[in-house]
């Protein structure tokens, strides 16, 4: 069994995951990949992610007196074939500082296919000086599936507030679940151009347009700052697999730009190129 990864491990990287669940890929591709007729492990990022559901978990903190904490949190999803295990919450996306009173903090999970979400358990391990927590919901929103469920709490996950448990199971509220069309994974390939001053710095957005007047919301390439000073420099290739609404089998074309921030921000592109797998396996 071969598990390629190409992805970091580590908090202040990527989507900010310590730990990947691996699909096994067909050994063919491992061995064309060193019998070096360009078939490169990048290449399997799209099939991966196909394979794969990636959850954006927004995690509101009670506007409470003490309702943050300092512990480390952590949660498991369950659907009805498996459920992720547990998912440390290390890194979020809107503040440095986590979990604290009133904020709503956002985490990336990507886990196997799981099936239909059932229920979630989050709680914490009771460590650090304030380890008290009030939570006041999680929202899971799964672009691959087109659903976005809410989760409400508000209570205490505290050993001396409430029943004194410090974890909870949650069930979604039904009412509350949004359905949509289904989001899908495009390869997107950024070539900057080999002349003097070619790289940016700046914050590198996308759109895709299909044939039947559809378009893909306006979606950065970069997760954060530090991703837009180490990728689209001079002379290179830089790789993105995201999820993008579904224009279709033909793209008729993108509009790419950016926002002009920064020290270096002129930009000289060279090319784009776009893979998407369409729904019988191409």
């Amino acid at each position: 069994y071969y598990f390629p990864c190409q992805r970091w491990l580590a908090v202040e990287e990527d989507d900010g995951q310590i730990a990947r669940e691996l699909v096994p890929v067909d050994e063919a591709f491992v061995k064309k990949d060193t019998e070096n007729d360009g078939q490169s492990p990048a290449t399997l990022g799209l099939e991966q992610k196909a394979k794969s559901t990636t959850y954006t978990v927004k995690v509101k903190t009670g506007d409470k007196k003490n309702a943050g904490t300092d512990a480390n949190v952590f949660i498991i999803l369950y659907g009805s074939k498996d459920d992720t295990g547990i998912v440390s919450l290390k890194a979020s996306k809107i503040n440095k500082n986590k979990f604290e009173r009133g904020k709503v903090d956002e985490f990336t999970v990507e886990s196997v296919d799981i099936g239909d979400l059932k229920k979630i358990k989050i709680g914490h391990d009771n460590k650090g000086n304030s380890t008290g927590w009030f939570l006041e919901w999680v929202e899971i929103d799964a672009p691959s599936l087109g659903q976005c469920l809410k989760f409400p709490c508000g209570r205490w996950l505290d050993k001396s507030e409430d029943d004194g448990a410090v974890e909870r199971i949650i069930f979604p509220a039904v009412l509350q679940t949004v359905e949509y069309t289904p989001f899908v994974p495009y390869e997107i390939t950024v070539y900057t151009s080999d002349i003097f001053g070619a790289g940016t710095d700046a914050d590198v957005f996308i759109v895709l347009y299909g044939s039947d007047g559809n378009c893909t919301q306006q979606k950065s390439l970069c997760l954060n700052k530090r991703e837009q000073r180490m990728y689209f420099e001079r002379n290179s290739v830089n790789q993105f697999i995201v999820e993008l609404e579904d224009v279709g089998d033909i793209i008729e074309k993108i509009r790419i730009g950016h926002h002009g921030g920064g020290l270096n921000s002129g930009w000289h592109l060279d090319r784009v190129t776009i893979r998407r797998l369409l729904p019988n396996g191409k």
